[in-house]
């Protein structure tokens, strides 16, 4: 699995980035939680640079603010 956290556009790039990741850590480990085995989860953050829904900077866009789950 890999989870990919992801922000909106309020804030500094660098706490975006670091946002991204904690997002995405806390869903990895929930799905430690609940039995998936942590070696087949990998966990990436893009911060604001892939927004779901394009918006100019500083707009505060609640779909943009998500982790995606990809399962192989």
């Amino acid at each position: 699995e890999h989870e990919v956290g992801h922000t909106d556009r309020v804030g500094k790039l660098e706490y975006n980035d670091r946002l991204s990741l904690q997002r995405a850590q806390r869903v990895a480990d929930e799905l430690v939680r609940i039995g998936i085995a942590a070696q087949a989860i990998s966990v990436a953050g893009r911060g604001e640079r892939e927004p779901l829904v394009a918006t100019e900077d500083e707009v505060a866009e609640t779909r943009n603010r998500r982790v995606e789950v990809s399962v192989r």
